[in-house]
């Protein structure tokens, strides 16, 4: 609970920079029932619902002063509907004033969620600035959360939204002049109001996905691509970007390029077929992901015989009965089972690694591997689409194949590329050759049938195997020392070490979507609070879409500033799929769970850290594709920092901290089976380079020939003819890393590269490593897309980029050399 700031009378803004006016400026956009767009929008602040004399409010608390009598003077404010019916054919809104002195009224029962009930208010009601109500009630006071079916609201909110902002553009095109105020400013609005609605309805579906949210979002999708791409070809707005290039508003170099890109030079009829692809595309990738996650979830087996599964580790046995119990198996345990094996990623990764049943890990791994590639879902002729499409986009856009546009606003080119995956594949290839050959004589030596024939589910299983023979490391044994509460606790000090923020819970601030989800206020050196984030950290297969990300919320802007003078503080998501606590465990990690964390956290602190106020470059918006996973890679890299992992790694139970010998081995095993590791990430890259450069949809050669034949460079072991794994590639084919995903290795290069910047200053002298997070977040972490990516790093780091630091932390430098 925020313990300060105060709150002016008829204000709908607080002094501190919390983002309560998000929700009036929604509530404004979109002009319809209240209900259905508080439902829908308002993750922004605490909500508690009042009712009083026929009118409705959703106001905001906020302790204040201390009063005489032992209580709190308490100020509430909010935006309501008058009480006039449901008949109305015009709804407007009010401001909600009320002060609260009343010594049962304590903070803490805000914080823990308790049900408020009734207390004495001062209020006064006001329509624009006329008062039209004054009054001393009892106001029945309970707290909100966020409905768990918003899809409801969708189809009226947005719609009602686009009319609203398509008014608002024809009156921006008929006055627009080529100078900030006039044409950035008001951009940035109408962009941002989009953004923040549909980015919520988007995030309800990637967290909480249900059928009725899906058909609401099919329906006004069409509608909204339809408006992104009126606003993206508006020729006044586009010549007007022109008339500035040459003047110091850098940011118009880059609309112009986004306006070629949206089809703004081409003409009626090729602009017409243009959105028509456009549109195509958007219905296809939703239906992609769809897909996938539909198949994710259809995957269930059975199994009642311990003897089926085991060499399954007590946290997945857990897992598993705690499945089942969810599926009617209410008497399910860890120890007696039944368990039920899914395909969500911790499941699966146990069954692979420590499951001795040959069979279960080879049904489980071709279920996977063709997760949505037959009958109602499969995503094969999706993907021939979307390929199709993308291309025709390409040629109507003056350009060869799809690569050219994806890399028309990165850092990189198409022969660039290129040469970066041909240098990381020659260092890779030897040592994953060596990998093998090791893995096929160790199995050899444990006297096991399977290594006359070593297949693709055998690969992780020994491999574990092999690492913790060779290391002493067993993972599962090490998640006793990474509790979920002890990893973020080190992490946020680890903020504060190197960048200055002091991270801390905010829970009960703000309606959340999930009983699991926190959220976080992070503050500077003087206390002032310079953004928030969400953290939703479990898996939960049957609403949530699979994999790890972080997204905005709402941006930094001054534009957009509440009080006029301070900017508008971001807000994130930061979204994971870790093992959820199990019984009265704490949710247990895996170290490459941690890692996991704190990669989005990098995501997380670009977004959040950033001190541009100009919204449309703030964070990481306008930043080059491919560099924007440099921070989060560079957060990786702390994760085998001594003292970071000093912090983090202790035992849930007793209380002792990871053992020396224990960091020792996790560091030399950083680098086992690199090259393996490596080549798996180049094969993702390489197909999807090829397929957006050399494939031609419906030619000789399908996606799949494709896939093999990269896999004769990239992979030691070929794919199994039946492996179909990209009908589950989302990244290209639902996200945003079409003809991209090499951008994890581009910013590999970069992060790793960044992160010897410490290891030079020196990683023991406390003193450099915080001169040196100043100068990473000063640059970095706070320029965002206001200079090219390239530029921020020659500012940080003094000279360009080098691969050398990537291959050397990877074991890879020797091999590199010789090559």
């Amino acid at each position: 609970m925020y313990r300060g700031g105060r709150v002016r009378r008829y204000d709908t803004k607080v002094d501190d920079g919390y983002h309560r006016y998000d929700l009036i400026q929604i509530w404004e956009q979109l002009e319809v029932v209240a209900q259905h767009v508080v439902e829908m929008v308002d993750f922004f602040g605490n909500r508690l619902e009042a009712r009083d004399g026929g009118h409705n409010a959703c106001i905001t608390f906020r302790q204040g002063q201390p009063a005489g009598d032992g209580g709190h003077v308490n100020t509430l404010i909010g935006v309501g509907l008058s009480g006039c019916g449901m008949r109305c054919q015009k709804w407007w809104l009010e401001v909600v004033f009320m002060e609260v002195n009343n010594s049962q009224f304590p903070a803490e029962e805000v914080d823990n969620g308790v049900e408020v009930g009734d207390v004495n208010c001062k209020w006064i009601l006001m329509s624009g600035m006329r008062t039209v109500g004054v009054g001393v009630d009892r106001i029945s006071i309970s707290r909100r959360s966020l409905p768990s079916r918003p899809a409801k609201h969708v189809r009226p909110g947005i719609r009602q939204l686009l009319k609203k902002l398509e008014c608002e553009l024809e009156e921006l095109e008929s006055t627009v002049e080529p100078i900030w105020q006039k044409l950035v400013e008001p951009l940035e609005r109408i962009g941002d109001r989009l953004s923040v609605v549909w980015g919520a309805v988007s995030h309800l579906k990637s967290v909480k996905d249900n059928p009725e949210l899906r058909t609401a979002i099919e329906e006004v999708q069409p509608e909204k691509v339809a408006f992104e791409l009126r606003l993206g070809q508006s020729k006044p707005l586009y010549n007007a970007f022109k008339a500035i290039r040459e003047s110091s508003d850098w940011e118009g170099l880059m609309q112009i390029m986004e306006a070629a890109l949206n089809g703004i030079a081409l003409e009626d009829d090729k602009r017409e077929e243009f959105n028509k692809i456009e549109q195509e595309l958007a219905k296809l990738s939703q239906k992609f992901g769809e897909n996938v996650l539909d198949a994710t979830k259809k995957f269930e087996k059975l199994i009642t015989d311990k003897k089926d599964i085991e060499g399954l580790p007590a946290s997945a046995l857990g897992l598993a009965a705690q499945t089942a119990v969810s599926k009617g198996h209410e008497n399910a345990t860890a120890e007696d089972g039944p368990w039920i094996i899914t395909l969500d990623a911790p499941c699966y990764m146990a069954v692979m690694q420590h499951a001795k049943n040959r069979s279960l890990r080879e049904e489980v791994y071709l279920a996977y591997v063709n997760r949505a590639s037959s009958g109602d879902l499969d995503n094969t002729t999706i993907i021939d689409q979307i390929l199709k499409l993308r291309l025709e986009k390409a040629k109507l856009l003056g350009y060869s194949n799809y690569a050219e546009v994806s890399m028309a606003t990165k850092m990189a080119t198409i022969e660039k590329v290129e040469e970066l995956l041909e240098k990381l594949r020659s260092a890779s290839w030897n040592p994953a050759l060596q990998d093998m050959e090791d893995l096929k004589a160790f199995v050899m030596n444990q006297g096991s049938p399977e290594a006359a024939n070593l297949n693709h589910w055998d690969i992780s299983f020994w491999s574990e195997r092999l690492r913790e023979l060779k290391y002493e490391i067993n993972e599962e044994e090490l998640r006793p020392y990474f509790s979920l509460p002890k990893v973020m606790d080190g992490l946020f000090s680890l903020a504060n070490k190197l960048f200055g923020v002091n991270v801390e819970p905010a829970d009960g601030l703000a309606p959340v979507w999930n009983n699991d989800v926190q959220l976080y206020r992070v503050s500077d050196s003087s206390g002032s609070p310079i953004a928030f984030f969400y953290f939703d950290p479990y898996s939960r297969p049957s609403e949530k879409q699979g994999g790890a990300w972080m997204d905005e919320v709402v941006g930094r802007s001054r534009i957009l500033s509440q009080d006029g003078s301070s900017p508008r503080l971001p807000v994130a998501h930061m979204v994971c799929n870790q093992m959820p606590p199990v019984g009265d465990k704490p949710s247990l990690m895996t170290f490459r769970e941690v890692e996991t964390v704190f990669h989005e956290f990098g995501h997380a602190l670009q977004h959040m850290l950033t001190k541009q106020d100009e919204g449309l470059v703030a964070g990481i918006r306008k930043v080059e594709w491919d560099a924007v996973e440099l921070p989060s890679q560079f957060m990786e890299n702390w994760c085998y920092h001594r003292d970071t992992l000093m912090s983090i790694g202790e035992h849930y139970k007793t209380g002792e901290c990871i053992p020396e010998d224990i960091y020792e081995k996790l560091l030399a095993a950083r680098t086992f089976r690199a090259g393996s590791l490596s080549l798996r990430q180049l094969r993702f890259s390489t197909v999807d380079l090829e397929l957006h450069t050399k494939y031609v949809p419906g030619g000789s050669e399908s996606i799949y020939d494709v896939d093999r034949r990269v896999c004769e460079k990239t992979q030691v072991l070929p794919p199994l003819p039946q492996d179909k794994f990209l009908c589950s590639f989302s990244h290209i084919f639902a996200g945003g890393y079409a003809a991209g995903y090499y951008s994890y290795k581009w910013a590999e290069v970069l992060s790793a590269d960044a992160f010897s910047a410490f290891e030079d200053a020196g990683l023991t002298d406390d003193k450099a490593v915080e001169e040196t997070g100043h100068r990473f977040r000063e640059t970095i972490l706070a320029l965002g897309g206001g200079k090219s990516p390239l530029e921020v790093f020659v500012e940080f780091r003094g000279r360009e980029p080098s691969p050398e630091a990537l291959l050397r932390h990877n074991g890879l430098l020797q091999v590199a050399a010789s090559a």
